[in-house]
């Protein structure tokens, strides 16, 4: 880049979370990556944790001490900095405003017939932990049966990387576990856990954000998460529906902003069955 043009200013932001030291340093081109990403004026990361990891490996693997907020590297000032992403609230904002959106979300609630939903929004992907969440919500039906009834877990799963091997089978393996889970705890007019790939409108989004008693965001590593302040920001008061409780993944770099949300470890499948069964009793 700096090759194209004299003066040019170049900023790099890692969409991702940056790992530790011992883990980056295995790598066989690990001093030439940290080189051409120190070609940047300008070096952002979604939380402190992220870039504390990358100045770590600067010391680690190549000897270069840093300061907090940069470093001099080849005659120029490096800056580092930490800029956690927002998501798109204005468009989520215009959804709820819309003059249809009461008719869409009552058509919602309707569809509920008084289910508690416990809803997860996300990506297929298998950085996103659905056998794990799916495990836990095994567990929590097992230990809970007067709450069988009573709740739904609604798990919209967006396609990811279609015709990918690892994404079909992933795909195939959580299609099976809800099959065995709703044929082990349903009834005739009632499956515990419904699943939903494909897509929706942000308008209906909205609503089901808007509805759900808790939004279970449990990645096993997310640079950020957005769902989570998605759900958040769905949650407006002037919709009279029973106010939502977050339960948040620690490795999601959310969790370093979300501190009151029930976090939890997603490996620990019981400590995420208690949390969703915290969630449904608290006040």
């Amino acid at each position: 880049l700096r090759g194209q043009r004299k003066g040019l200013r170049v900023g790099f932001f890692l969409h991702t979370p940056f790992c530790t030291s011992e883990i980056f340093r295995v790598l066989p081109d690990r001093g030439e990556l940290l080189k051409g990403v120190l070609g940047a004026d300008l070096i952002g990361f979604h939380t402190y944790n992220y870039q504390r990891h990358f100045r770590s490996t600067l010391l680690r693997v190549l000897g270069w001490e840093t300061e907090t907020e940069g470093m001099w590297h080849d005659g120029r000032e490096v800056r580092m900095g930490v800029y956690p992403i927002g998501h798109n609230h204005a468009g989520f904002d215009k959804a709820m405003k819309q003059a249809d959106f009461p008719a869409i979300l009552a058509k919602h609630r309707a569809d509920l017939a008084g289910k508690r939903m416990i809803l997860n929004v996300e990506r297929l992907d298998y950085t996103k932990g659905l056998p794990e969440k799916l495990a836990a919500m095994r567990l929590f039906l097992a230990r809970h049966p007067e709450k069988r009834d009573d709740v739904l877990f609604v798990l919209i799963a967006v396609p990811s990387r279609q015709g990918v091997d690892e994404y079909s089978a992933l795909t195939e393996q959580v299609q099976r576990e809800v099959g065995a889970i709703n044929g082990e705890f349903g009834k005739v007019g009632h499956a515990p856990v419904q699943f939903l790939h494909r897509g929706f409108p942000l308008v209906d989004l909205a609503a089901f954000y808007a509805l759900a008693e808790v939004c279970l965001v449990t990645p096993l590593r997310d640079g950020m998460n957005l769902v989570a302040k998605e759900f958040l920001d769905c949650q407006r008061a002037e919709f009279p529906d029973r106010p939502g409780v977050l339960i948040l993944s620690e490795f999601a770099g959310a969790a370093q902003e979300l501190s009151h949300a029930l976090h939890v470890n997603p490996h620990d499948v019981d400590n995420v069955a208690d949390a969703v069964n915290r969630a449904l009793e608290m006040p």
